[in-house]
């Protein structure tokens, strides 16, 4: 049984969240650029410019690239032989994360539903964390960490369809999603797609799917096809970097498919700013 330090999961997750504040990841960067690099309009090609130049300050400069600096999400694989030794690993990733906020110097934005009251003076700064733990073999804490900012999970909606509705009916019902969210999750966007399983996992699997890397292709040939497939039909939309109308409305379509009940086809579509801030790490 390896021992792993509470205090290490602490710090591991704090310097996670401040670098992941100022510095955005390789994929999403270079996947900017080749929107600006494809863009027809010199109106959204001047934006994306703008966007690029923002992530270059940030990093330069160590401030954060966007002033709504998100809710903590988490997908965290733990290892059955492994042990944190000095507390539990949900009070670890809570505490890293309140220490990141605060010491980053990023927005505290977790209220309560109705009063809106800031709970960062009762439950803890930007706190609590949302974290999704899977137990799987080995000696190892595979932590993937995003920061959710809520324009784009705003517009991100979820919908049990009769098993006829099929492909088209997906196709047609991210369309619907995304061109109802037009400018407010601020595109160029990455698209999240759970389908599958049942409600709730569907919903998990499209914030999930966010996390994969920009530009890489499925595992599953059939769910590769319809990616490129709903990505081209949504940049056919023409909505275009932070609304001004353009070609380049997505950066990328993300699936995440699951075996479902034969009576229903379960579709979420979760939505990610072209801020797309996420980060991995293994302890």
């Amino acid at each position: 049984m390896r021992e792993i330090q509470f205090d290490e999961i602490v710090e591991a997750v704090k310097n996670l969240v401040i670098y992941s504040s100022t510095n955005l990841p390789k994929d999403a960067y270079d996947a900017l650029k080749d929107a600006y690099k494809n863009e027809k309009s010199p109106v959204s090609k001047e934006v994306l410019a703008q966007l690029i130049k923002n992530a270059d300050i940030a990093k330069d400069e160590q401030r954060p690239l966007c002033q709504d600096t998100g809710l903590a999400v988490f997908f965290i694989k733990v290892g059955e032989d492994v042990k944190v030794v000095g507390g539990t690993l949900r009070d670890a990733i809570n505490k890293g994360t309140e220490l990141g906020y605060k010491e980053g110097y990023l927005r505290a934005s977790t209220c309560t539903p109705f009063s809106r009251e800031n709970l960062k003076d009762t439950v803890g700064y930007n706190l609590p964390a949302i974290i999704h733990f899977d137990l799987v073999e080995g000696d190892r804490i595979d932590i993937e960490y995003a920061a959710k900012g809520g324009g784009s999970e705003n517009v991100s909606r979820a919908k049990v369809f009769p098993p006829a509705a099929g492909k088209e009916g997906i196709i047609e019902y991210v369309k619907e999603v995304i061109s109802d969210a037009g400018p407010n999750p601020c595109p160029p966007l990455t698209v999240g797609i759970g389908i599958g399983g049942t409600f709730e996992k569907a919903a998990i699997s499209s914030k999930h799917a966010l996390f994969r890397d920009i530009g890489s292709t499925n595992e599953d040939a059939e769910m590769a096809q319809l990616e490129q497939t709903i990505k081209d039909e949504l940049n056919k939309l023409g909505i275009g970097a932070m609304g001004m109308g353009g070609t380049q409305t997505v950066l990328a379509v993300h699936i995440e498919a699951n075996p479902c009940h034969i009576a229903s086809l379960p579709v979420s579509v979760n939505v990610q700013c072209h801020s797309s801030r996420h980060a991995h790490i293994t302890i």
